[in-house]
């Protein structure tokens, strides 16, 4: 593992600083962050009456059609979903085939590490141990995973397991963590029809995104979940039966919470996504389109929680875009300046070294980049920089390239942390568990307009080394 001195990066700034005169820096284009989206079709999805996949064109359903306009221009029971999400121009749509098997830090093009978040409607196979193991390190690292049960019995394949016990098999028998690392478990129960109402809130982002306001949802057969409080705090309840308390823990039928860096979601019916269309000889149902609930809103706006980001879709099939606030236009426009580091230090307020060329750690793209900790020792540095959002803008998008390397062996405690903070809020925040082999792209939600500082503050502990480096940097606003 790389373990680096003061010394050493001291020489290596003073020796960088003559070559930067021949630099010429050229920053990423200013266009909205792709986030990246699998769906998942290796567990059964399609068995029976279901049909749970977005296109039949997999993995890429742009090869069905490539300028979807209607849920029918792909073929599938969650094409109105997936159409939906591509007609914003801000995401990257994949689906995991049958046959494959969900894999995370591997080579392949479709393992979870190239995606910000993993969809899992309504799985009908036991994940293996080593799938188990991918898909909690993919939400620890930062991931966000969807997860869509049905009913208790709705067994599709005949194989022994429905789509609760895979679930429940999944957090509770899994190498990662199997004490309630999410703070919900799947009921085993059969709801035949209800309407769910989802809680009041003017904050929450899946209850009140961008995609419209979430009212409730409806149960045509499914399931609810059980919240576990005092094992995650962050565990919440979005859309609940009625008669049940919001502030309970039993009754809930749309939940949310995070683990680690990443964040989940769970819902208890694989109706509310079914807009009705799909392969023939299917029994569906239109619940996208149910005005008994606003699923659409729902599906949508978790989505986007779930990818980590804020940003405004351009357009929505089923809401109208969401216009900026008053006081002024929203440029698009890149805030940050040299955003991957190829001029040194300029436009940054960095610890001394933390921006370098060092050939020991490799830049996401260029040659510079900003390597914090890596010490071995009680370090702690930072890097910021301060602009301003426009007052037209609802906030900004904050994105970057982010390797984490360490020496430490433990699979359960951050000793080292990275803080990402804007404003003197805090972000997110990753540790020595997320080290990965490469670069992972993070997306983050930055609020509000005016002043802005972005800060990265690295904290080592005092003994094995863990490597904090970023690249590739920018912040972009958003209508």
């Amino acid at each position: 593992m790389l373990v680096r001195t003061r010394a050493v990066l001291a020489a290596t700034i003073v020796a960088a600083g003559a070559a930067l005169v021949a630099v010429v820096s050229t920053p990423p284009a200013s266009a909205a962050v792709v986030h990246r989206v699998l769906f998942d079709n290796s567990k059964a999805e399609t068995a029976g009456n279901a049909d749970w996949i977005i296109s039949t064109s997999q993995p890429d359903p742009l090869g069905q059609n490539s300028n979807p306009t209607s849920e029918t221009s792909w073929t599938g029971a969650l094409s109105s979903w997936g159409v939906a999400l591509q007609r914003t121009g801000s995401y990257s749509l994949k689906t995991l085939p049958a046959g494959s098997t969900i894999t995370y830090g591997g080579s392949g093009a479709l393992d979870l590490k190239n995606f910000d978040v993993f969809v899992m409607p309504e799985p009908n196979v036991l994940l293996s141990a080593a799938e188990k193991t991918a898909v909690m390190k993919f939400v620890q690292a930062g991931g966000g995973f969807f997860l869509i049960v049905d009913h208790t019995g709705s067994d599709r394949n005949n194989d022994g397991y429905d789509s609760v016990e895979v679930a429940n098999d999944l957090l509770t028998n899994n190498t990662v963590d199997s004490t309630d690392p999410f703070g919900f478990s799947i009921d085993s129960n059969d709801i035949s029809s209800e309407n769910p109402t989802a809680i009041s809130s003017s904050t929450d982002p899946v209850i009140n995104g961008s995609f419209g306001k979430v009212t409730g949802s409806i149960i045509r057969d499914g399931s609810t979940q059980t919240l576990h409080k005092a094992d995650n705090a962050t565990v919440k309840g979005l859309v609940w039966r009625p008669g049940y308390s919001p502030t309970g823990s039993t009754g809930a039928f749309f939940t949310t919470s995070t683990f680690g860096s990443g964040r989940v979601a769970v819902w208890g019916d694989s109706s509310p996504i079914d807009d009705g269309t799909g392969q023939s000889g299917n029994t569906l149902y239109d619940g996208w389109n149910d005005t008994a609930g606003t699923n659409a809103a729902l599906a949508l706006n978790a989505t986007e929680w779930l990818a980590g980001t804020g940003s405004t879709p351009t357009t929505s099939p089923t809401t109208s875009p969401t216009t900026s606030p008053t006081g002024g236009s929203c440029s698009t426009a890149q805030l940050l300046t040299n955003t991957g580091f190829e001029s040194g230090s300029s436009g940054w307020t960095a610890t001394s070294g933390v921006i370098t060329n060092s050939s020991s750690e490799a830049a996401h793209a260029g040659s510079y980049k900003a390597w914090l900790d890596g010490y071995g020792t009680a370090t702690t540095d930072t890097l910021s920089q301060t602009v301003t959002v426009p007052a037209g803008c609802r906030g900004a998008t904050l994105s970057f390239w982010l390797h984490v390397d360490t020496a430490e062996t433990t699979t359960t405690t951050a000793y080292d942390k990275l803080t990402v903070a804007a404003r003197g809020t805090t972000l997110a925040t990753y540790s020595n568990l997320n080290a990965a082999s490469g670069y992972v792209q993070k997306s983050l939600t930055v609020s509000g307009s005016g002043s802005t500082t972005i800060t990265f503050t690295g904290t080592e502990g005092s003994q094995l080394q863990t490597s904090f480096v970023l690249d590739d940097v920018t912040l972009t606003p958003t209508a």
